[in-house]
C-alpha cells in the first residue's frame, strides 16, 4: 500500500497545480498519508500507561504510577457500601445501622461556585475541563495518621463521612478515588474549590503526647530508620512487592505548627518524588492552582491557619493547617521548598532556573 501511495505522491509532486490553486508538496503528501489512517475498529482496547489521573473525564499523564478507582486494586469512593466490612453487611442500610458516624450514603457531592445554568448542565456528570478550571484553585495536603493508604481508605469509607481525591502510599503509589470534578469532603471550607491528597504518614505530635513511633519506626544498626508496618495491618496493601520504607531524613523533624511544638518523622523519598510529579500535573491541568505555598512577608512558610480573608483569596498549594485551626497536617517534617521547587522544575521541563525566563511561557507569570 505504501508503494502505491508513494507513486501517487510522486505523480502529484510533478504537477502541484490543482485547478488554478498552487498546493505545496508537503501538504499534498501529508494529506495522502493521513487519508490512509483508519479509525479504531469496534472492540479495540485503548491502552493506558498507568500514570493517568482523571480530570473532568479526561486522562491526564503524571509520569508517576497511579491506580484509579476503576482499576484492579483501586479504591472506589463512588461506592455506597463499606469496602472492608463483610459483604453481606456492607450495604448502606446495614452500614448506617452499624456505624454511628456514617450519615450519608455518598461521601462527596457537587462543587459550588457555579451559575444556575452551569449547575443544571453538570449535575448529571457533564463537567467540561474549562468549567472545572474555573472553580478549582487549591491543592490541600494532608497526612493520614493511618500509616498506609489501604487503612486510610478504610477509615474514610467505612467509618467516617469523608473522602479525598488522592491517597499517596509509602511506596509512592498514588491512588485516585474520585474524578477531580467531584467535591470531596476533606477540608471544610476549601472543599468546593480544592483537590485533596492524604499522604501515608503517622503524623505529628507534641512532646508530651503518646506517639505511635515505637510501633511504626525502628532505627537500624547503620543509623537508618525503617518504617515497620504493624502486623495487624498485614502487608499494608503495598503495590511494590517487598517494599521497605524509610523516612527521607533519619531523625525526627521538629517545628511549630498552629503555635505548637511538634515532632514528626519525614515522608519517604518515593512519596516526595510522586508528589512533585502530581503537583506539577495539577498546576498545569488546573492553572488557578499556583505552584507555590502560603508565605509571610519574608518569604517563609506561614505555619498556621490563614486568616479568613486571606484563605478566601488564596490560590495555590497549602496544608490542612492553613484551612483549619485544629489541624497540623502535613506537619513540621513536610519539605515545602523541595516539593514546590521540584514541581516548578517539572513544569519547566527539568530546565535550569535561568532557562525559566524563556521556557515557561504563560506559566511563568503564575509561579
Amino acid at each position: 500500500m505504501r508503494a502505491a501511495v508513494e507513486r501517487r505522491t510522486g505523480n502529484l509532486l510533478k504537477s502541484r497545480l490543482v485547478g488554478s490553486v498552487h498546493i505545496p508538496a508537503a501538504i499534498i503528501a501529508a494529506t495522502i498519508f493521513t487519508g490512509c489512517q483508519t479509525a479504531p475498529r469496534p472492540g479495540a482496547f485503548a491502552p493506558r500507561r498507568g500514570d493517568e489521573i482523571v480530570v473532568a473525564g479526561q486522562f491526564v499523564h503524571t509520569d508517576t504510577p497511579v491506580v484509579l478507582w476503576m482499576d484492579p486494586g483501586g479504591y472506589d469512593a463512588y461506592r455506597v457500601e463499606r469496602r472492608f466490612s463483610p459483604i453481606e453487611r456492607s450495604d448502606w442500610e446495614s452500614s448506617k445501622a452499624e456505624v454511628r458516624d456514617l450519615t450519608h450514603p455518598n461521601r462527596f457531592n457537587l462543587r459550588s461556585g457555579l451559575t444556575d445554568e452551569e449547575i443544571e448542565r453538570v449535575r448529571g456528570g457533564g463537567w467540561d475541563l474549562p468549567t472545572l478550571q474555573k472553580v478549582v484553585d487549591q491543592f490541600v495536603i494532608h497526612f493520614d495518621v493511618c500509616g498506609v493508604s489501604r487503612q486510610c481508605f478504610k477509615v474514610l469509607q467505612d467509618y467516617r463521612d469523608l473522602s479525598v481525591h488522592f491517597m499517596l502510599d509509602l511506596d509512592g503509589t498514588i491512588y485516585q478515588t474520585l474524578d477531580l470534578k467531584e467535591r470531596a469532603w476533606h477540608a471544610t471550607t476549601s472543599n468546593s474549590r480544592s483537590v485533596g491528597i492524604e499522604i501515608a504518614n503517622m503524623g505529628a505530635y507534641r512532646s508530651e503526647e503518646a506517639k505511635p513511633f515505637d510501633e511504626w519506626y525502628r532505627r537500624e544498626p547503620n543509623g537508618q530508620v525503617r518504617i515497620t508496618i504493624p502486623g495487624k495491618l498485614g502487608d499494608g496493601g503495598m503495590r511494590t512487592p517487598g517494599f521497605v520504607g524509610h523516612p527521607a531524613r533519619p531523625d525526627l523533624a521538629r517545628g511549630t505548627i498552629q503555635g505548637q511544638e511538634l515532632v514528626q518523622y519525614d515522608f519517604t523519598p518515593e512519596q516526595y518524588r510522586a508528589l512533585i510529579k502530581l503537583t506539577a500535573t495539577l498546576c498545569k491541568a488546573l492553572p488557578k492552582i499556583r505552584c507555590d505555598y502560603p508565605k509571610d512577608a519574608d518569604g517563609k512558610l506561614i505555619p498556621h491557619k490563614l486568616p479568613d480573608d486571606e484563605l478566601k483569596n488564596y490560590q495555590g498549594v497549602l496544608g490542612h493547617f492553613h484551612v483549619q485551626t485544629n489541624k497540623t497536617d502535613p506537619g513540621p517534617a513536610f519539605q515545602w521548598d523541595y516539593v514546590i521547587d521540584g514541581a516548578r522544575r517539572v513544569l519547566r521541563g527539568g530546565m535550569s532556573e535561568a532557562a525559566d525566563q524563556t521556557s515557561m511561557g504563560h506559566m511563568r507569570s503564575r509561579l
